[in-house]
């Protein structure tokens, strides 16, 4: 099927999809929260951290939240879709304003025929991925937006005309993450799983619009509205936008609003201040206080409306409540680890989803990661990371707050922990990362590369050649004809390296990397391999939303399985720093993604944590020197450029004032 017609087909079904989707919901909303079970017992006192306090939406308090937003799209003359989730990701209402267009466009950059860039998607995907944004990269210590997204994934950071030259985001790439095919993030299943953290439609999204909301100085989820027909980004940061799906988003968030404290504008990165919002509740054409009541403006001003599988449509919801069992996240219990700050994954029922096993990859490796070997790196990175300080927190000087997961070389989980007021998004981009950093360092990287295909459903199956050429793209780039064999161990920062439209890292006038497309095709939502593994899952699950075929399947990519009904890259990769890959003489045995603080923290928390545990056990550690991917020396426009294998902050810790701690190790 040609790529035209493909795409006046998904607009038809999207369009009938969305006419028959309006109708459902009746208006009515529930009156009785879900009974939380109660959380374990609460850690000794000797713990680090100060967990989040016990706070969730009500109901009612999801109502007001719409009413206020309702309230201030009429003034402004933009009807939306305005959708609340909770901290873990459920969402908790959706509501479609009457007059709302059918769809947003996802912005076409340089080019409209390279990647998702031109896609039509509905209002209702849209705003349930930016009101998980604004959930997910938020903490206790930081608040961040849709609009902080954009800022940390471009490829100049700050993005403006005046800043060509800089270096790509901090987070650049994590906009693929959270996403519809992971393996880990969870599904709602017709409404009645509450555990998070679940995927988000479109990924994490840089479209200003979706703001983390707070309940009594706590964070408790996220508000994302999409009523335009741009569903894009901010390209210049020396301007004030007049975004009114952000203005919406603001009065939605009034007396659930972040505290000014630890809003993103209050939080440098490499000396520049991040943003939060271009305008605040002084530029509303309303007045929240007085907003009508949720009552009369449902059924009036439009209607709760079912999205397929993420919300039913029928009543608001309330949320859950963070860190008790049902929401997905808890405090382990000393059975599970001794450390009083650690906080697992759970199945709803006491039971940890991830707790340290043995790897299963047996057959191809000759010494696999023992269930010991795992705990303890899982442990040892928790210490460096308990130690260290925080870059996106405040106030200044807190300790990092991180996700970190532990693969072996299939692929498969051996373990994942967090801290207690870790920003959700880490949970999946640690997981990335640890498969990224493991997949490229494998012998056979490059020939699961080359033996890609596309979905069946969207591009007819066969071999993807979008994917097979990167390959050999980056044996000539970097001039190693046996590249993507296990001769170099890649870390994320080296990955990422590779992944950039300008190489080095924002040096105008050169090549871009091999994994990336050129800067004249480049977008956030175009960036190269990241996205054309991925690409069509995202348009499956968009179809199947829209009742036009089956869900995606929960495995990302089409990378051949290595056993049955698994493969390698399960929930996507990742490109931005923040993991390793793990080696037990000489042999590539597994990695360690970490992901939540500054990117600098994550390398050193991964690097030092595998070191570490090395030094414990006496049985593994980071890869030797000789193969690592800085290594690797590039000549660009008669330089020599060295890749980048990982960088660690100087004087990372509160307690010492040691330097440079990863030099020599």
């Amino acid at each position: 099927m040609s790529r035209v017609l493909r795409r006046k087909l998904c607009a038809t079904v999207m369009a009938s999809a969305l006419i028959l989707s309006s109708c459902g919901g009746n208006g009515g909303s529930s009156t009785t929260a879900p009974i939380s079970p109660p959380p374990p017992p609460p850690p000794p006192s000797s713990g680090k951290y100060t967990p989040p306090a016990a706070e969730n939406l009500s109901v009612s308090d999801v109502e007001i939240i719409i009413a206020q937003a309702v309230a201030e799209a009429s003034a402004q003359n933009l009807p939306s879709v305005i959708s609340v989730t909770d901290r873990a990701g459920n969402v908790l209402a959706v509501f479609r304003m009457n007059g709302t267009t059918a769809t947003t466009k996802i912005r076409a950059g340089k080019t409209t025929d390279i990647g998702l860039q031109g896609v039509d998607v509905p209002h209702q995907l849209a705003a349930i991925s930016k009101a998980i944004t604004g959930a997910y990269l938020s903490s206790g210590g930081n608040a961040f937006s849709s609009r902080t997204a954009s800022q940390i994934v471009q490829e100049h950071f700050p993005p403006s005309a005046n800043t060509v030259g800089l270096e790509s985001g901090p987070l650049f790439g994590v906009q693929f993450s959270q996403l519809p095919c992971s393996d880990f993030s969870q599904r709602s299943m017709g409404g009645t799983n509450t555990l998070g953290p679940k995927r988000a439609p479109l990924g994490l999204s840089a479209d200003p619009g979706g703001l983390p909301l707070y309940k009594n100085g706590v964070m408790v989820g996220g508000i994302g509205v999409s009523g335009d027909d741009d569903y894009g980004f901010d390209t210049e940061i020396v301007d004030i936008d007049n975004s009114l799906e952000e203005l919406i988003a603001v009065a939605g968030t009034f007396g659930f609003a972040a505290p000014q404290s630890i809003r993103a504008d209050r939080i440098t990165v490499d000396g520049t201040s991040l943003r939060f919002i271009d305008k605040d509740e002084s530029d509303l054409a309303s007045n929240p206080a007085s907003a009508p009541s949720f009552a009369s403006v449902d059924g009036s001003s439009g209607n709760l409306v079912a999205v397929t599988g993420y919300y039913q449509g029928v009543s608001t919801l309330a949320g859950t409540t963070y860190k008790f069992e049902n929401s997905g996240m808890r405090p382990s219990t000393r059975a599970e680890y001794a450390n009083p700050d650690v906080f697992v994954f759970t199945n709803g029922s006491g039971v940890n989803r991830f707790p340290p096993i043995a790897a299963t990859d047996g057959a191809v490796v000759t010494s696999p990661l023992t269930q010991a070997e795992v705990r303890t790196v899982i442990e040892e990175a928790f210490l460096v990371m308990t130690r260290s300080r925080a870059q996106i927190r405040k106030p200044l000087d807190s300790r990092a707050e991180v996700s970190i997961s532990v693969v072996d070389t299939y692929g498969t989980i051996l373990g994942m922990v967090r801290s207690p007021d870790a920003p959700i998004f880490g949970s999946d981009v640690s997981l990335q990362k640890a498969r990224t950093a493991t997949f490229f360092s494998n012998t056979i990287a490059g020939d699961q590369l080359e033996a890609v295909t596309r979905s069946v459903a969207i591009g007819g199956g066969g071999l993807d050649p979008r994917v097979t050429i990167r390959t050999q793209q980056v044996r000539d780039f970097i001039g190693d004809p046996n590249a993507l064999t296990g001769t170099h161990a890649f870390a994320d920062r080296s990955g990422g390296n590779l992944s950039r439209p300008y190489f080095p890292d924002g040096e105008v006038g050169t090549a871009n990397g091999p994994l990336s497309v050129p800067i004249e095709n480049f977008s956030p939502f175009a960036n190269g391999l990241q996205e054309e593994l991925i690409k069509d899952n995202v348009l499956e699950h968009a179809t199947f939303v829209l009742g036009g075929g089956p869900d995606t399947r929960r495995r990302c990519t089409f990378v051949p399985d290595v056993v049955a009904g698994q493969n390698r890259l399960q929930n996507g990769i990742q490109i931005f720093p923040g993991s390793v890959p793990i080696y037990k003489n000489g042999e590539l045995v597994g990695g360690i993604g970490v992901s939540g603080d500054g990117i600098d923290q994550d390398d050193m928390i991964s690097f030092l944590g595998v070191h570490n545990a090395g030094l414990v056990l006496g049985t593994l550690g980071n890869a030797d020197p000789a193969i690592r991917a800085d290594t690797i020396i590039i000549p660009v426009n008669g330089e020599d450029i060295r890749l980048r294998y990982v960088s660690c902050p100087f004087a990372p810790f509160l307690d010492t004032n040691e330097q440079n701690p990863c030099q020599g190790k």
